[in-house]
């Protein structure tokens, strides 16, 4: 009960800037694919769809691996409002959005990249692993407009 109440604890504030919009069933075991809303906190005005699978209480004992789920995500970005990027650096990658996958070693993130050369705010939606990488990832841009740069 405790190390539960620590690990709710510890993860809470990662999952505070998701918003849970949908969750679809997809086979008989209660396996889901979650759709999360997430505003970007630096650059008000864009939102971005997170979806993911969830694994259910019957695939977990069936397949082991009680405390992990699956790395597969897809990312979907918009526009939602006026959007100022004033305050970011061109090319540097900005964490969005981190959400524990497992007990302690990995997480789904959400990094933002400002191309600012082709006027645009590039999403990647990625694993992070303490021990290994991971190559499922998924990418989503949305397009700026000159009033989205002026000074």
């Amino acid at each position: 009960m405790r190390l539960a109440l620590t690990l709710a604890l510890t993860l809470a504030p990662l999952s505070l800037q998701a918003e849970e919009v949908g969750r679809v069933g997809v086979d008989w075991v209660g396996n889901d694919v979650v759709i999360e809303a997430i505003k970007d906190p630096e650059v008000p005005g864009v939102t971005c769809h997170l979806a993911y699978f969830s694994r259910s209480v019957l695939d977990r004992l069936s397949q082991g691996n009680w405390f992990e789920d699956p790395s597969n995500s897809a990312i979907q970005c918009t526009r939602t409002g006026p959007i100022d990027v004033s305050a970011l650096t061109p090319g540097e990658g900005e964490n969005v959005f981190s959400e524990g996958r497992s007990l302690v070693f990995k997480s789904l993130r959400v990094q933002r990249i400002y191309d600012a050369d082709n006027r645009v705010l590039v999403y990647l939606a990625h694993a992070n692993q303490v021990s290994e990488g991971s190559a499922k990832m998924s990418m989503a841009t949305v397009p700026l407009t000159a009033d989205d740069i002026a000074p």
